[in-house]
């Protein structure tokens, strides 16, 4: 029996943050991918999403829909996300098409880590 290839998204994950890494072309097939690995993470616990952009040269019409969808996904589940290590074109392309407004932008990684913390520090302290 053949066996289906698994899913090439890198990922891991930091405490409650799974980094799940776009591909170089974010489409109806890689956007797909990285969804069904963000869900396993969520459903596995955790409570942020880091999605790093650096290796994301286009993002199509099908993956901004698919992006969306994993945003609220997350919402839903009470998660966070940021989108780390985006380049200057797809930035503008996410702030023409609102999904900044649903996200929190980080220069890289590991600022986005460092924010996720205090964000997730302060929720503790506020009681949410």
């Amino acid at each position: 029996m053949e066996e289906l290839p698994t899913s090439n998204v890198r990922s891991h994950t930091v405490g409650t943050t799974a980094v799940v890494y776009a591909s170089d072309y974010l489409n109806k097939l890689t956007g797909a991918r990285i969804e069904r690995e963000c869900k396993k993470q969520l459903d596995s616990g955790c409570r942020a999403l880091v999605i790093d952009f650096s290796d994301t040269q286009l993002v199509n019409s099908i993956g901004i829909s698919i992006l969306l969808g994993i945003i609220d996904i997350a919402e839903k589940s009470g998660a966070v996300v940021v989108f780390s290590d985006v380049n200057n074109e797809t930035v503008q392309l996410f702030e023409m098409l609102g999904l900044t407004r649903h996200v929190v932008l980080a220069k890289d990684q590991q600022e986005a880590l460092t924010n996720l913390s205090t964000l997730t520090s302060e929720s503790r302290a506020i009681g949410h």
